[in-house]
């Protein structure tokens, strides 16, 4: 008789400890990446008489909780930081005693000291960019925003101009002088705009000079130009550039500058990288239709945010961006061995497989959406279900405790 009041409380303690389970998948339906957990029932033998002919069971045991890792849905939230796993992978984390974590909730911002952290303060773990540059054969470390907020300035080296001189300009006439502006960067940032003047002199020649306004030189007149350099051009009879030849690079030296910047030597490409010109002669007005050069002025960082694929990305007042991290993933073969430490975080238990750390989208690892986060997997749907089906097994079990107390008192009672 002791023996079926032992089997009936097994399974009492099963539904409890299933029912547990239910009600932490519910407490958790609105935890950013969760993963929803499901518990498995084992009967238990208890004897096994004349050689296995009978068997006699011992109750239940529900002392396995799994984690189900399936994906759960992308959510857009608009957070600059924010970030979502489409696919295998995990976020990577260090806590303050230096223990690394895994997450697949990316709800992430920047803490006092610009690193970039969960909600409880867990340090993501990526590479900082050197030099703008992101090497991910690195360690992986803090990810850190630099304390810096100004883009320091690139002095210009080398500018082109895209352009068409007019084929059938009259020599003399003003058709046949064009000008072109175009805006280079000193050392210090400061900006200077330079007037490259054509005019022709013969059928397919023309002149050049460039000159830079004299306010901008220490030994310059204000509103007189300065001459930096000149030359002459020549086309053939199909309006191509034939002289100065590929690579056809003019040397323009900027010395004495008023604001104290340092000389500049630029370099005016005619030809680009595949030795075509940049200019043309045309039987069509004059026109320029492009310029490009490579100086960057000093700018200050308005917004810093997390860019699909796990790249931390710097906006500058001037329109430019920089790359300045990127999130690590740790892709995890096993993840159903993970034990779970609280607050949506998991260390590796002792039969978890190596995680293998790299860049989101690469090997097995799955990409990373910005400005997202992935909600958690518990289906409401089925944890009710669950919690009717694990409330009327304990009914069940509870009912044959009770039978058995009646079939006890009955059998006392034969004393009497």
């Amino acid at each position: 008789m002791s023996g079926s009041f032992s089997i009936a409380l097994s399974g009492l303690n099963a539904d409890t400890a299933a029912l547990d389970v239910v009600g932490n998948n519910l407490a958790n339906l609105n935890t950013t990446g969760y993963k929803t957990s499901t518990l498995s029932f084992y009967d238990l033998l208890a004897q096994s008489i004349g050689g296995g002919a009978v068997q006699i069971g011992g109750g239940v045991s529900a002392t396995f909780s799994q984690r189900e890792f399936t994906q759960g849905s992308i959510q857009l939230s608009g957070g600059a930081f924010d970030a979502a796993v489409q696919g295998n992978g995990f976020f990577i984390l260090h806590d303050n005693a230096g223990d690394t974590l895994y997450t697949r909730a990316g709800n992430f911002h920047l803490d006092g000291s610009g690193n970039l952290v969960t909600g409880t303060g867990q340090r993501v773990q990526g590479w900082t960019a050197t030099n703008g540059v992101i090497n991910t054969s690195s360690a992986i470390g803090d990810i850190t925003m630099p304390s810096n907020s100004l883009h320091t300035p690139i002095a210009t080296t080398q500018f082109s101009m895209n352009l068409n001189l007019q084929s059938d300009a009259t020599v003399g006439q003003p058709n046949a002088t064009f000008s072109a502006p175009i805006q280079v960067v000193d050392s210090l940032g400061s900006t200077h705009t330079l007037t490259v003047t054509f005019t022709k002199t013969a059928a397919n020649a023309w002149d050049y000079k460039v000159e830079i306004p004299g306010e901008d030189l220490s030994s310059g007149t204000a509103g007189t130009p300065t001459s930096l350099t000149n030359g002459s051009l020549t086309f053939d009879s199909n309006g191509k550039l034939t002289t100065p030849a590929p690579p056809g690079q003019v040397a323009v030296a900027i010395t004495g500058l008023a604001d104290g910047s340092s000389d500049m030597n630029i370099n005016w490409n005619l030809y680009d990288a595949s030795n075509v010109a940049t200019m043309t002669q045309f039987a069509q007005p004059s026109a320029l239709s492009a310029t490009s050069q490579d100086g960057v002025q000093a700018a200050q960082i308005t917004q810093v945010s997390l860019a699909n694929g796990g790249s931390i990305i710097a906006h500058f007042s001037d329109g430019s961006q920089q790359t300045i991290g990127q999130i690590a993933l740790a892709a995890i073969s096993n993840p159903e061995s993970l034990v779970s430490v609280g607050q949506s975080n998991f260390e590796v238990g002792a039969d978890t497989a190596t995680p293998v750390i790299g860049a989101a989208g690469t090997g097995s690892r799955g990409a990373i959406q910005g400005g997202a986060l992935e909600s958690s997997t518990v289906d409401i749907a089925r944890e009710f279900t669950n919690l009717i089906v694990y409330q009327r097994s304990y009914q069940a079990n509870s009912r044959v405790i009770s039978t058995l107390d009646e079939l006890t008192q009955d059998l006392l009672s034969l004393k009497r």
